[in-house]
């Protein structure tokens, strides 16, 4: 690495080499000749004056690109695309005349970027699904066990442990079916012209629309797909671009929620991401165990949550059939809003697979503030017994007051339970209060929603993509 000049951080610290290859000119350049072979090939079989030399040359050199003459080309012509197409027939002497033949630019340019867009959205899924198979089985194993919920940031009625991580699940659910719609409606360019009327192939081949149409579907069907967009100008839709950064951005929110759970939660010292023997936490504060994972996963996902306006502004001013102001803008939007993406799904991957629980801190919060919980239930037992409800209440209420005072001014513990212990009025609970106190007994039908939820809507996900199963979360640095 070259330490003298400014490397990008999402390559070299964040994202997984798969997505960086996704994204790379290597692969770019080769889908490019992939297409201009397809291409080629399409016309021949409709009766162009192509021959087979002509393909099989080309073919032959379809992954052997010479980048060094396709830059010393560029900086002649600054074209990338005619770079490119004057390296390829340098090294396919036969096939020079009919390489790109009716095509534009966005022949190439708006394929390929389609095609390793899908790609990386197919990387993402898998990943996605690999976060919502682990919070699956942390859900499942603490689905009975209760802790605080809060609502404001205050402490209110009892949920558990697994029941929490059902709503970073659910997020990730919708996501998934968010992206899946994406990927089932994909359309590529296809083979459209210079401003999408076909016009340079109604000239090639004398006017046969039928043999235009025929192209146009060999063509997409040769780079394994089999649909294109109705209409184009030049370029495909950008509105695509947007949707795509959407749903990346949604990715992006529901793990920015579950960083901030978790590092809520661990400033509470009830749960903790994984924190490895060496690891340093602060430079200064030895004993601190910072949450730098879930730091992390926030700090990129607010880059990733603000990158479709981006693409909106760009969908917004495409003038007429095409400008090419968004081509510098979306090389770099769309490749790091996936390779950001990406670095996040493999932190939540690693922090979902080996969060640490400390049941007995749970327990010993719960402990705090489950007698105020408690105070109707209690009430309930001393009216049965045949207590009147009116006294009862206003009794407990100094009772709580006195105790809240007791936690809040002087900084004790809460007395709540020891005052109704030595108050005659609640002597019908005094042998009873162990029983009613039992947290299990305030956290409702939460172990149930967890597994109805996990059955009805997680495992079928989990199904339809057990193949890719079993991935591990890679946190590089």
């Amino acid at each position: 690495m070259d330490n003298s000049v400014y490397q990008n951080p999402l390559i070299t610290r964040y994202a997984s080499k798969e997505m960086s290859q996704n994204f790379s000119d290597e692969k770019r350049f080769k889908l490019w000749r992939k297409l201009w072979i397809a291409l080629a090939e399409s016309e021949m079989e409709l009766g162009l004056n192509i021959t087979e030399s002509q393909i099989s040359e080309m073919k032959k050199y379809a992954e052997d690109i010479d980048f060094g003459l396709a830059e010393k080309f560029e900086r002649e012509v600054r074209h990338d695309v005619m770079a490119h197409v004057k390296a390829f027939g340098t090294q396919a002497p036969s096939a020079m005349p009919i390489i790109h033949l009716g095509a534009t630019s966005c022949f190439v340019d708006c394929n390929s970027e389609l095609l390793i867009a899908r790609d990386a959205l197919n990387i993402i899924k898998a990943k996605l699904v690999n976060v919502i198979d682990k919070l699956s089985k942390f859900a499942l194993k603490y689905k009975d066990l209760p802790a605080l919920g809060f609502t404001h940031l205050q402490p209110a009625q009892l949920t558990t442990v697994g029941k929490r991580a059902t709503l970073w699940i659910q997020d990730l659910t919708m996501d998934y079916h968010n992206l899946v719609n994406l990927l089932e409606s994909f359309k590529l360019r296809g083979v459209k012209g210079t401003t999408g009327t076909q016009a340079s192939f109604m000239e090639l081949f004398g006017g046969d629309e039928k043999k235009v149409k025929e192209l146009e579907k060999r063509v997409v069907k040769k780079m394994g797909c089999d649909r294109v967009y109705g209409v184009t100008g030049q370029t495909y839709p950008r509105k695509f671009d947007y949707n795509m950064l959407c749903v990346l951005s949604q990715i992006a929110q529901s793990a920015y929620k579950f960083s901030n759970d978790i590092r809520i939660l661990q400033n509470m010292k009830e749960v903790e991401e994984p924190f490895e023997k060496t690891q340093i936490g602060s430079s200064a504060m030895a004993y601190k165990r910072n949450p730098m994972r879930c730091e992390r996963m926030g700090s990129l996902a607010r880059f990733v949550i603000s990158l479709p306006v981006n693409c909106a502004i760009t969908a917004g001013t495409q003038w007429f059939e095409r400008t090419l102001d968004d081509s510098a803008n979306r090389r770099i939007v769309i490749a790091q809003a996936f390779l950001a993406l990406d670095g996040i799904l493999n932190i939540y991957m690693n922090v979902a697979e080996n969060l640490v629980v400390y049941e007995k801190v749970i327990a010993k919060h719960i402990a705090a503030e489950l007698p105020f919980m408690a105070t109707e239930n209690i009430m309930m037992e001393c009216v049965k017994a045949g207590g009147n409800r009116q006294e009862l209440h206003e009794r407990i209420r100094v009772l709580s007051m006195e105790a809240g005072k007791a936690v809040k001014e002087e900084g004790k513990e809460n007395n709540l339970l020891k005052l109704i212990k030595n108050d005659n009025m609640f002597k019908a609970v005094h042998g009873k209060l162990g029983e009613i106190l039992d947290a299990k007994k305030f956290i409702g039908r939460a172990p149930s929603q967890v597994e109805e939820f996990i059955a009805d809507e997680v495992k079928p996900i989990l199904k339809e993509n057990e193949g890719d199963l079993g991935l591990k979360g890679e946190v590089k640095i």
